[in-house]
């Protein structure tokens, strides 16, 4: 008798399994928009706005960050079309590792299958860090007690566990909510600002080609691709989503575009809000705090306030979403004979990858724990250091995913089409490696590894976190050729699971 096979016991509730598959198979109805709430949820649209956009405007390229959001929309645009496509032609779960692992071969496939598991998991962990720090500063303006951040990141983390552990139409519902109301805030502060012609008067300043290669354009596009991480997990949902070859593809492209725009109209309406020309000053002046010093300027003290809650709950939606897509990379890999079988026990009852989930709750909170006993800054280093690997991990697992899209349609002669098997991958890959290129280049500055000058310099830092990175996919291509050899069913496994 097989794991998957083998009467179990789901913590108290006990399962009579129905067939070979019955405790390990996701299920659900999940539709386009459950789903893009959850992946929009996970980019984090007031986050990005309130923390990622400042940050970009003082070290990227100033009043002309907001033609940077477009750009990354339209590069990730194309690599959308490609990963449409796999999904169409590749019935299972998996997104990144099971594409690459149909076109370009299992050990590659598994190597981005952790190169996955060490982005969603670093940037989950940095907002969490980010998340506790938000908390304690507002409880302390509030007059409360000054509790360390990092026990409210595992309070956090406890909260998300519960929920992750549960059914996952009740983490889109909770999604849902929080979506909207953040959205809607940034979007009634927007059209305030528009509505009183903002400081300046408006104009399309932000979108001219001086403006746009002022500063450092490289940083500005690095900080806005990071703002779009979590859209392409659309595909990880693929088992549990309704007439999934419909709705995934369609989830794909409503979430890349609806995001895209979104980010560019609320980051020049910001720009707006103060004007081109004084953007760079006023977010120097207070980096962390500028999207609610907006706020109270242009909707009041209350306005302020509310800005501050969502941005909050925005954090607490980005853990939720990330959490979500780390359990089911983790499930999918059980499935594939990668990790121990029991991580890919589904609940009786809440049909949820139970056990992941529990893993991926410890997981977070160890790492949690032990950057508090190194006394680690929760936003300058915790939020900072971590964003950055995730960031341009995900870059590198979208560029592979793209030669995987145009590798295998080659081979399997599909009659696809043209545009969607090799026009628009090979513009999204030629886009993905430039964006590669330069986030190399300036990894050092976002995890502030310059010298006395503030120039980026390739220091102990940046080389140790180059190396966990390269360190991720190394151990998967060698668990895949160990088991190539040692265990055939297991490897096996693996082709019939992601490269069949």
């Amino acid at each position: 008798m097989t794991a998957a096979q083998e009467p179990q016991t789901l913590l108290g509730d006990p399962v009579a399994l129905r067939g070979p598959g019955a405790a390990r198979q996701l299920s659900g109805r999940l539709g386009v928009g459950s789903i893009v709430f959850m992946v929009v949820a996970a980019a984090a649209p007031l986050t990005v706005i309130g923390g990622g956009f400042p940050v970009a405007v003082l070290l990227g390229n100033g009043a002309g960050v907001p033609s940077m959001f477009a750009i990354g929309a339209i590069i990730l645009l194309f690599f959308a079309v490609g990963l449409s496509a796999m999904s169409r032609f590749i019935p299972r779960p998996g997104a990144f590792f099971t594409y690459v692992g149909y076109g370009m071969g299992r050990p590659l496939g598994l190597a981005a299958a952790y190169l996955a598991l060490l982005t969603y998991t670093t940037v989950q962990v940095a907002v969490y860090g980010y998340l506790g720090a938000t908390l304690e500063s507002s409880v302390v303006a509030l007059h409360g007690p000054d509790i360390p951040w990092y026990v409210y990141s595992l309070a956090m983390i406890a909260l998300v566990g519960v929920l992750g552990y549960r059914h996952i139409e009740l983490s889109s519902r909770v999604l849902g909510v929080l979506l909207i109301a953040e959205v809607g805030i940034v979007i009634v502060l927007s059209v305030v600002i528009i509505g009183t012609g903002g400081a300046e008067g408006l104009s399309l300043a932000p979108f001219e080609p001086s403006t746009v290669l002022s500063g450092s354009p490289g940083i500005g596009l690095m900080f806005a691709l990071a703002g779009f991480i979590g859209f392409e997990s659309t595909a990880i949902f693929r088992d549990e989503a309704k007439e999934p070859e419909k709705t995934i593809p369609r989830a794909t492209y409503i979430a890349v575009i609806a995001i895209g725009l979104f980010y560019t109209f609320a980051s020049w309406a910001l720009v707006m809000g103060w004007g081109p020309a004084k953007i760079v000053d006023v977010v120097a002046s207070d980096t962390g705090g500028f999207i609610v010093n907006t706020a109270v300027h242009y909707l009041g003290t209350v306005g302020g306030v509310i800005v501050n809650v969502l941005l909050i709950t925005s954090l607490f939606a980005c853990v939720l979403s990330f959490h979500n897509v780390v359990t089911r990379y983790q499930h999918s890999m059980s499935n594939a004979s990668v990790f121990p079988a029991m991580i890919g026990r589904v609940h009786g009852k809440h049909s949820s990858p139970y056990v992941s989930s529990l893993v991926q709750t410890v997981t977070a909170a160890v790492l949690i724990a032990a950057f508090a006993l190194f006394r680690l800054d929760p936003v300058l280093q915790v939020f900072t250091w971590f964003s950055g690997i995730a960031t341009l991990a995900i870059v590198v697992l979208m560029a592979l995913t793209c030669l995987a899209v145009i590798i295998y349609f080659a081979r399997k002669k599909t009659g696809a089409g043209l545009w969607r098997t090799v026009i628009a991958p090979v513009i999204g890959l030629l886009g993905l490696v430039g964006v590669t290129l330069i986030i190399v280049d300036n990894f050092p500055l976002l995890i502030g590894d310059v010298d006395a000058k503030g120039t980026p310099v390739l220091g102990p830092l940046s080389i140790a976190f180059f190396a966990a990175m390269l360190a991720f996919p190394v151990i998967g291509v060698v668990q895949a050729l160990i088991l190539r050899r040692t265990r055939r069913d297991a490897y096996q496994n693996i082709i019939d699971t992601i490269s069949a």
